[in-house]
């Protein structure tokens, strides 16, 4: 089965700074900050949603198509799929942008601050799903505004099942457009703070939002995920990692778990159990796309942990 994955592709440079925020940024100097952090330790991984979830399907031996929009200094990115055999076909290069691009700032206590430069993601409405190109299971996932609607539509209007992955890009709609992308898709994923928001823009409870789709799926960081489906409700357990290193990039490969299983005609359960695994290998090291593992040490490392083999 070929999956198409519409969303970002970007560099992701994540910078730690050995202090704390609050030490240097003073609660009643807000209103004129001017700070400055010495980041003796830097990192620039290939990530964006549409390359992560294509990176973990690729370890898994599934292939994908990404529809995305980058700019003219995709060259290292554009290498690295190539040496993973991962497909480039519908990646198109706009002139005179930068790919899109996450600056992360992380202190000793976890605490975050991001600077997002969309660059050539927001061009992502001009591309369009191809509607015979043998797909046969979608994603939307953050994008730009436009490229979000646009895809949910031609996924619908192409009779693509697909998942609608809201994740940072929720900010840009409101209660209706958000209905309306839950109505169109055929399964929800969101993690908990996105499933509140989504819940309150609009109006739905989470068994209503199931009854909408085929399923909804809502994870829970440390606490596991929760999966809406056909009238039942299934508590997944999280995997415990060896170590936490890197949460960033977890989702993504969750959502690949989750569309191998969708792929594979594995139920629900093992499905979600599956992403899971996948979440806790990826957690354990640093940046989006350096973890490995093959199928094989999947099942093998399922059953150790769930008792049976899918």
């Amino acid at each position: 089965m070929s999956v198409m994955l519409c969303g970002s592709l970007a560099f992701d440079t994540v910078m730690v700074f050995k202090g704390r925020f609050k030490e240097h940024i003073l609660a009643d100097r807000i209103h004129m900050l001017s700070v400055a952090f010495l980041v003796p330790e830097m990192r620039r991984n290939y990530g964006g949603v549409a390359g992560n979830i294509a990176y973990n399907l690729s370890l898994l031996g599934l292939g994908s198509e990404m529809l995305a929009t980058v700019g003219e200094d995709f060259g290292p990115y554009a290498d690295w799929l190539d040496r993973l055999g991962i497909s480039r076909r519908y990646i198109q290069q706009v002139p005179d942008t930068y790919t899109a691009q996450a600056f992360i700032t992380t202190d000793l206590d976890d605490n975050q601050i991001t600077a997002f430069h969309p660059g050539a993601m927001s061009n992502s409405g001009a591309l369009s799903v191809p509607a015979d190109a043998g797909i046969r299971m979608g994603l939307v996932g953050p994008d730009s505004r436009d490229g979000m609607i646009a895809h949910a539509q031609q996924f619908k209007d192409a009779g693509i099942p697909f998942i609608f992955d809201v994740g940072q890009g929720l900010p840009m709609f409101d209660g209706p457009e958000l209905l309306q992308f839950v109505e169109q898709a055929d399964w929800v994923v969101v993690n908990d703070y996105e499933g509140q928001l989504l819940e309150e823009r609009t109006g739905l409870s989470p068994v209503q939002i199931a009854a909408r789709c085929q399923a909804y799926v809502v994870t829970q960081g440390a606490q596991g995920s929760i999966v809406y489906v056909g009238g039942e409700r299934h508590e997944i357990p999280v995997v415990p990692a060896p170590r936490i290193a890197d949460p960033t990039g977890c989702g993504d490969a969750y959502r690949a778990g989750l569309i191998f299983g969708l792929s594979t005609g594995l139920d629900w359960p093992t499905t979600a159990r599956l992403a899971s695994l996948i979440g806790s290998i990826k957690i354990a090291h640093h940046g989006t796309q350096n973890h490995r593992f093959t199928l094989d040490e999947i099942k093998d490392r399922f059953e150790e942990t769930f008792g049976y083999r899918f």
